[in-house]
């Protein structure tokens, strides 16, 4: 009730001051002409007039009403430079206030609501450098006061904030004006007070909030680099730590551009990925989708039969896969690309020096003007009751393990439901091991919406997998057979015991062992860097998995660009990582892919949408595949075509989904991929199909009425 009470008196205020022309009183004829009889009523009494003169300028301010620059000369004319300036500098910065305040009351909530997922970002930047950007808007007066003021209101500033800046910053164009009143008697027009030059040189205060961030920075810098001496010569431009994904397009970039670079791995080149992650792991899969085609090759109109193979043999092929894949991370492709690559283990001694301890035992230093920590993640161990009496698996340990097994496991226990427990879950169980998954959560795979997990916990159950989520382990423990694991599902207490134990609880950032700690660096799950990926040191940077907060290839890499530029060019211009767009998936069968926001997601941040959603079963490629399972369902604002987030369940999921990232990338929305041509028959024609099921959901019912009227006529 409140707020309809306070528009109804903005807009009362407002329309009295325009009914009554109460603007020609605030003009420059008009001050002339009561210069005289004003200045007898100051004399008169002085106080009455200094508090009626504040109290109006406050309401003028406060309404955004015209009148605030006639009324600040005025302030020069009849009160003197000093009283003058104080009269304006704090009436002009309460009744800016007071706009604020309202524009917040009134439509912050609304604008929120509407806007909030594109807000998110305004909003970061404002809690961050808000102060900055409102001195530099108020020492500008180009920009109109008003619609900062109310723009402002619409943002995260804070109150106290908004007040001490807006008075600072008007301050000097206060000054300018009061001084200019109290020669009224030569001013014929307001805009002749703002000469060019005048206002280059507001122009040149406009840059002082930018002169004092550079001035602050460096003062930072070298608060933090205090005790340490400087190298006056390095050896390279940048020294990269961690030879994953973000680690190798590090060097590739710094090589590309011909800075001098080294690269320090200890382990495999290629990282996680490569050797114990994604390419073994896809590597598994297809084998273990052959065989499953191959039980249900009826399908398909041929003959069922169960497939015969050596599990080892198996294995050999997904050691083939990595061996064929491994040259393209290989020291001798970085090396020809003019990486120096060395095997070792690095570690910080300060912030432009790191210690090397080579392979074969000697120790080296090289010192660089920037250094990048692409250390990666490992698989999360956590301190489970009993866990330290059994033997037991995780993701990086996995393939070596079965690489010595002439069959796979024989009862598989994994425990963890997220995208790894669930990939190889499938995997194993279809090339004959008798799996149980375990999940703590109540449902598979929770970032996902609840139909996602659903779907993926029946592909899985489909496959001979045995399913229990809401489990709490309460003790592992050795038995001759292998391992027994006691759980509680809910109330429930159940007796697991099996062969094999794979730990699939997700990864953890590499932080111990760098020197990260030993200088101060803050790690909390991973390495503490601001928007440019920089840590506590402005020249030492963290990207991949290490940084997080995704734990994907394909992030890694990407944030490898904006680390690695920044590390060689920040001083003339640095780049701000963006995650807006991430995809990623999800290697089941079917394949789960995402990328934006899900329903849950939409939910949770109070984000209006539809959902526009299109079965594969009606898809004729899907069909002709027999792989017709699945959907894709996208999330847009109410009545728009802009694309908020895609989920896509079925046969090729992570590929069909990029038309969606390419189009959300560049804010094309799904008018434009239905206006697109797509080959027939193929999967990613179901991406036209969504939007066509949308453009009919929207059609205009008027028009389309009159269009069947006008057909009708012309058939006379």
């Amino acid at each position: 009730m409140r707020k309809p009470l306070l528009l109804i008196l903005l807009v009362l205020l407002m329309a009295l001051f325009f009914i009554f022309n109460l603007g020609d009183w605030f003009t420059l004829d008009a001050l002339k002409q009561q210069q005289a009889h004003i200045a007898t009523m100051r004399a008169e009494s002085p106080w009455l007039m200094a508090g009626g003169f504040f109290v109006l300028y406050v309401l003028l301010a406060a309404l955004s009403l015209p009148g605030a620059a006639i009324m600040t000369l005025a302030a020069g004319a009849f009160f003197g430079v000093w009283q003058g300036l104080v009269l304006v500098s704090f009436a002009s910065s309460i009744g800016a206030t007071l706009a604020f305040l309202v524009s917040r009351f009134l439509l912050r909530n609304q604008v929120q609501h509407r806007f909030g997922d594109r807000l998110k970002a305004i909003d970061k930047g404002i809690n961050r450098d808000g102060a900055f950007y409102l001195f530099t808007l108020r020492l500008v007066p180009v920009f109109p006061f008003f619609i900062i003021n109310l723009l402002m209101g619409l943002t995260a500033l804070p109150i106290r904030t908004f007040y001490w800046v807006s008075q600072l910053g008007m301050l000097p164009g206060t000054l300018v004006y009061v001084n200019a009143g109290t020669q009224l008697a030569a001013i014929n027009s307001v805009s002749g007070i703002l000469s060019p030059t005048l206002l280059a040189s507001f122009a040149l205060l406009g840059i002082f909030p930018l002169l004092a961030r550079a001035v602050l920075r460096f003062v930072q810098r070298r608060k933090v680099y205090r005790g340490f001496n400087k190298p006056a010569h390095f050896d390279c431009n940048l020294i990269v730590i961690g030879a994953g994904a973000a680690g190798l397009v590090s060097a590739y970039i710094a090589a590309a551009v011909k800075a001098k670079v080294t690269l320090i791995e200890g382990g495999n080149m290629g990282g996680d990925c490569l050797n114990t992650g994604c390419v073994p792991s896809k590597a598994l899969l297809r084998s273990a989708k052959l065989a499953h085609q191959m039980r249900h090759a009826a399908h398909y109109g041929l003959t069922s039969t169960a497939p015969e193979f050596s599990f080892k043999r198996v294995m050999q092929r997904v050691q083939a896969v990595i061996n064929k894949i491994a040259p393209h991370d290989s020291v001798e492709r970085y090396t020809k690309l003019g990486v120096n690559v060395l095997q070792g283990h690095g570690k910080l001694v300060d912030p432009w020096t790191v210690e090397v301890t080579l392979s074969n035992g000697d120790v080296q230093r090289l010192t660089a003007r920037s250094i990048i920590i692409a250390t990666g993640a490992s698989a999360a161990v956590p301190p489970l009751p009993g866990l330290d009496k059994v033997d037991y698996l995780t993701s990086d340990t996995l393939w070596q393990a079965m690489a010595q097994r002439e069959s796979p496991p024989t009862r598989l226990l994994i425990l963890g439901g997220g995208p790894i427990g669930c990939e190889l879950a499938q995997a194993f169980a279809r090339l004959g091991s008798s799996v149980t998954l375990v999940q703590r959560n109540a449902r598979l795979m929770p970032k996902e919406d609840t139909e996602v997990s659903e779907w993926v916990k029946q592909a899985l159950v489909a496959d001979g997998v045995r399913v229990l989520t809401d489990c709490d382990t309460t003790q592992l423990a050795p038995i001759s057979a292998g391992i027994r694991l006691e759980v509680n599902q809910g109330d429930t207490p159940l007796i697991l015991e099996a062969d094999t134990l794979l730990l699939a609880l997700g990864r953890r950032a590499r932080l111990q062992g760098f020197g990260l700690t030993e200088l101060g660096i803050t790690t909390e799950r991973t390495v503490t860097t601001n928007e440019y990926l920089e840590t506590l040191y402005p020249n030492i940077y963290a990207a991949g998995d290490v940084a997080g907060p995704y734990q994907f290839t394909h992030t890694a890499a990407h944030m490898a660009w904006y680390a690695s530029v920044n590390a060689l060019f920040g001083q003339f211009k640095r780049f701000k990582v963006d995650y807006s767009i991430v995809p990623w998936c999800t290697f089941v069968d079917p394949e789960v892919a995402r990328v934006g926001l899900n329903e849950q997601e939409a939910t949770a941040q109070n984000i209006d949408y539809e959902v526009t959603r299109f079965n594969l079963s009606e898809l004729d490629r899907a069909i002709t595949d027999g792989s017709d399972q699945g959907f894709i369902k996208v999330l847009t604002p109410p009545g728009k075509d802009r694309i908020l987030g895609v989920t896509i369940v079925g046969e090729h999921a992570g590929d069909v989904l990029v038309e969606y990232v390419l189009a959300m990338k560049h804010k094309l929305g799904l008018n434009k991929i239905l206006g697109t041509m797509h080959v027939y028959p193929t999967l990613a024609e179901a991406n036209k199909y969504v939007a066509g099921e949308w453009k009919r959901a929207h059609a205009p019912k008027r028009i389309l009425a009159c269009l069947s009227r006008y057909h009708s006529w012309r058939r006379g």
